[in-house]
């Protein structure tokens, strides 16, 4: 059995979703969790389509029709790896509540961690951010969206204000995964 998927539901994890506003360092976290714990990991970006990385490119933001079908890929994607019975980490914005549940419902073993940081730390990381399609002017459009999970989606919170290794182990240890940093 892979770690990770214990027979105990309540315990087990078998996707981890990375979510948090542009600039959280979402994938730098998610990528170094993977890494710690051996789990396959992906980008939710990978999954977006052309036209809708033109359409932020040129400054305007996705709407909900857009996110539809990026969100049933990803979905889609966190099937396949619980079927297979291997675990993962993904990253995707997930800001409001409905995406989450789109990623979330009915797969009891998927988890949450929320990159939570101060709006003015995320500022200053994406001026310094180089070749992402995001530009910095979509922020505000983020943080307007954004509802930070409630208390039943049982989501691991943790503030960006640490080194990427740490972050990553802190989640880690949360989930009963690892030891803490």
């Amino acid at each position: 059995m892979q770690p990770g998927l214990s027979p105990d539901p309540d315990r087990s994890v078998g996707v981890i979703v990375v979510m948090g506003v542009s600039g959280s360092g979402k994938s730098t976290v998610a990528e170094r969790l993977a890494a710690r714990l051996g789990w396959t990991f992906v980008d939710g970006d990978a999954f977006h389509s052309p036209a809708h990385i033109a359409k932020m490119q040129a400054g305007h933001p996705l709407d909900d029709d857009d996110r539809a079908p990026w969100l049933a890929t990803i979905a889609a994607w966190i099937d396949a790896r619980l079927q297979a019975r291997e675990p993962g980490v993904v990253v995707c914005s997930a800001l409001r509540r409905a995406y989450r549940d789109a990623l979330v419902r009915g797969r009891s073993t998927v988890r949450i961690a929320y990159l939570n940081g101060e709006r003015g730390l995320i500022e200053e990381r994406l001026a310094h951010r180089q070749g992402h399609f995001m530009p910095a002017s979509l922020l505000d459009t983020q943080f307007a969206i954004l509802e930070p999970p409630e208390p039943d989606e049982h989501a691991v919170v943790v503030g960006i204000a640490a080194d990427a290794d740490t972050i990553a182990a802190t989640i880690a240890a949360r989930l009963g995964l690892g030891e803490g940093p």
